[in-house]
């Protein structure tokens, strides 16, 4: 959601915790102008414990448990940054984080959980699988599937923790793994578990009969509850108990008491004994008024369990005292329930209730929890429609004197006048870091009126220009994907990257926001050009209604030596070095319909740099080459073969396709661009027996920072395809062969397949 409201406060959410999922989805109903959100978050899908432990037993997908954060984040018109804190600069009042700028803040929220503490037990890190961070125990559970199918004989688990988390990890664990043996045939009993805790009974904060219940839970199947048995070592084939005792395992599943992140502590702010963040009544740090914290993370007045339940009181009280923060006025202190009911999983469709001293169970109490779970889950998967901006209404903004300039800002100057102000200009080149080449006479840190480059005896430049309007909300990773993609047209020609000059638009906004904006746009461009050898000989910055950004980047290459389009031999092996449906899956971005993983994925092969791939296609000769960009790989292979004046024959089922492309184009999300792309079906034979299939809309998909697109010899493409997966392009393949021109109108001939091996990129 954008806003035409200029930017004056900046707040930052790390982690996408219960509380702050809460406030991205209250701020999309009710926005604030000029109060911008920033979620930085190691996890694009957040778990909700409440329902992990059905999903481990394998009564839930993975979706059903998960808040998607892409999706809410685009809802609140907040900024995602993937990635994991390490520090906060209090003073400067940024947040660090590696492989990023750091990203400055107003107010900051701390959502991040915590996790089983690990480090005071030798051999806990190396052989125990703890439960959090969740993603990561996800993957472990997967293996020890496995590990457990695959063995034979007794295999012995051991749950480290008798609290909650520690019992429904034994439940549900058991239970998948049992469904799992038996579906195989295999004895179900040869599976052993042990439940460790070093108290004297389980469930220490809830009342007796709760403990009753699971006792006889416990031994009803089969789990051996040792009480009294502080682990005070993990070894590779067991645990080693207080006083000596040895306790054999073959994996040990680790859900101790809570554990904090150290960077909190090393940052400065005030923390309990434990390493959490100390809040007041208000969710405010005690040390720094502009922080907060909320969830596992916060050490609270009145000290409680670290339970989900919380979190998600806490949000509506954080999200309100948010705004009330940015607008100057008195805090709501938040006022923790003194009793709350708990539904506590079996591992099958059954539950038991505790509240208080009161405790009940069944299967309707499963039915109830599943009912108040997938409700929860609703109100985040499934976004009401967005609150309509509602005028000039400024007085929640935060004081008198950013309503003033919120009025200033609104009366720019177009022509001459609307560039970015020389002073944040010279701010911005003075951060960036110094490049040098001996071919490049003047450049970035002369103040002259133009750059100057030499061309070296017996090499030509190449020169191409991209320039687009942002389609994320970061800035320095679209700096970085915008070098990618005007560089992708260098790396094709075989040339090497000499320099770029920029062309940016920022968005009006406070000098501040304007010049951090700009800065993380070049830092991130830099930190793509800075690999390549190419160095930011200078360019230009202007002022504008949203965030556009491009550059022309020149090259170098001996003249006999260019790689261009045309030049394919029938018999060549068409080579394809990147995944396609990056148009769809951000058209779909933009409607709020793609899930956070996938355009996660895209950004992650948008950023993969082309030039080792050219490199490798160049080696193994490569008779022609193209990068996959705005007409899409078909409109590029009509380029090709025009060029060439051959045919050719393309594999639909072994393009490389991103996840979730053929979701979001069979829900009919396709680009702006792609009407104009489908012209070109023409250049297809029959493509009428071809437009039902799934994948045939993504030849017309439009790329961004694609792959490359090359024809290789045929007795090459083996050899080619192996250095390529080497080099990192994990989805490079043969998609498809050169053909002698047939005379036919249409130059491009499309087959579909039901056999996948033929067009494996294997047998083409």
């Amino acid at each position: 959601m954008q806003s035409d409201t200029p930017v004056v406060k900046d707040i930052v959410l790390i982690g996408g915790g219960h509380a702050h999922v809460s406030v991205l989805r209250m701020f999309g109903m009710k926005p604030m102008p000029g109060v911008r959100l920033t979620l930085i978050t190691r996890d694009i899908h957040t778990p909700y414990s409440g329902m992990l432990p059905g999903y481990i037993a394998g009564l839930y997908d993975y979706d059903e448990v998960h808040i998607d954060l892409g999706p809410l984040a685009r809802f609140a018109g907040a900024r995602l940054y993937h990635g994991e804190v390490d520090g906060v600069d209090l003073a400067a009042r940024e947040v660090h984080v590696p492989g990023r700028p750091p990203v400055p803040y107003d107010l900051l929220s701390i959502n991040t959980g915590s996790r089983p503490r690990t480090i005071d037990v030798p051999g806990a890190l190396e052989h125990a699988l703890p439960v959090k961070p969740i993603d990561k125990w996800l993957r472990d559970w997967d293996a020890l599937q496995r590990r457990v199918l695959n063995s034979e004989g007794e295999f012995r688990i051991a749950v480290v923790g008798g609290g909650a988390g520690g019992v429904e990890l034994a439940l549900s664990t058991q239970h998948k793994l049992h469904s799992l043996l038996r579906a195989q045939g295999d004895d179900p009993s040869r599976l052993h578990y042990a439940l460790l805790t070093d108290g004297p009974e389980i469930l220490p904060t809830h009342n007796a009969g709760v403990r009753r219940r699971f006792a006889r839970v416990l031994a009803e199947r089969r789990i051996d509850v040792q009480l009294n048995s502080r682990v005070v070592a993990v070894e590779a084939d067991g645990l080693r108990i207080e006083g000596g005792d040895f306790r054999p395992a073959d994996a040990v599943l680790w859900v101790t008491r809570a554990g904090a992140p150290e960077w909190p502590r090393t940052s400065g702010l005030a923390v309990d004994g434990e390493g959490f963040v100390q809040v007041d009544r208000e969710l405010r740090s005690v040390s720094h008024p502009e922080v907060f914290a909320v969830g596992d993370i916060a050490s609270l007045p009145d000290a409680r369990p670290k339970s989900g339940v919380f979190a998600v009181r806490q949000g509506p009280v954080l999200t309100e005292n948010l705004r009330r923060a940015v607008a100057g006025r008195p805090l709501k202190p938040y006022r923790p329930q003194k009793n709350f009911l708990g539904l506590i999983s079996t591992g099958d469709p059954y539950a038991v209730a505790s509240r208080g001293r009161w405790s009940w169970e069944g299967r309707f109490l499963w039915v109830w929890k599943d009912w108040i779970d997938r409700r929860f889950m609703q109100r985040f998967n499934e976004l009401p429609e967005m609150a309509e901006e509602t005028g000039p209404d400024l007085g929640g903004v935060a004081d008198a004197e950013a309503i003033r300039e919120l009025s200033t800002l609104a009366m720019r100057c177009g022509g001459c006048g609307a560039k970015v102000g020389s002073t944040v200009l010279s701010r911005v080149i003075n951060r960036l870091p110094a490049q040098r080449r001996d071919d490049v006479l003047i450049g970035l840190d002369s103040p002259d009126d133009a750059a100057a480059f030499e061309v070296p005896p017996g090499k030509v430049m190449v020169q191409s220009v991209d320039y687009f309007r942002a389609f994320l909300d970061d800035p320095y990773t679209f700096g970085r994907i915008a070098a990618n993609h005007a560089l992708g047209d260098i790396f094709a020609m075989g040339a090497e990257a000499q320099s770029a000059l920029a062309i940016a638009t920022v968005p009006y906004g406070r000098e501040r926001i304007v010049e951090q904006t700009l800065s993380d746009l070049m830092q991130g461009a830099l930190d793509t050009l800075g690999p390549t050898g190419a160095v930011l000989a200078g360019g230009h910055s202007s002022e504008g209604a949203e965030l556009a950004f491009g550059l022309t980047v020149n090259g170098l290459i001996e003249k006999d030596a260019l790689l261009r389009k045309g030049g394919m031999q029938p018999g060549d092996v068409l080579i394809l070095t990147k995944p396609i449906g990056t148009g769809t899956l951000f058209a779909a971005d933009m409607r709020g319909k793609a899930k956070g993983r996938w355009i996660d994925g895209a950004i992650q092969s948008m950023l993969q740099s082309s030039q080792a791939a050219a490199g490798c296609l160049y080696r193994h000769g490569a008779t022609a080459c193209t990068d996959v960009t705005g007409f899409g790989l078909l409109g590029h292979l009509v380029e090709m073969t025009r060029a060439s004046d051959t045919d050719a024959r393309l594999g639909l089922e072994a393009v490389p396709v991103l996840d979730g492309a053929e979701q979001t184009v069979a829900a009919g999300i396709l680009s702006s661009l792609q009407p104009q792309n489908v012209r070109l079906r023409r250049a297809v034979r029959d493509p009428g027996t071809l437009a039902s299939h799934p994948r045939y809309p993504l030849l017309f998909d439009p790329q961004t920072a694609g792959g490359l697109l090359a024809s290789v010899p045929a007795g090459n493409a083996v050899a080619c395809i192996k250095e390529l997966h080497e080099l990192g392009y994990a989805q490079a393949v043969q998609i498809g062969r050169v053909l002698p021109r047939s005379g036919e109108e249409a130059p491009v001939s499309i087959e579909v397949d039901t056999d996948p091996a033929r067009f494996s990129g294997r047998r083409l």
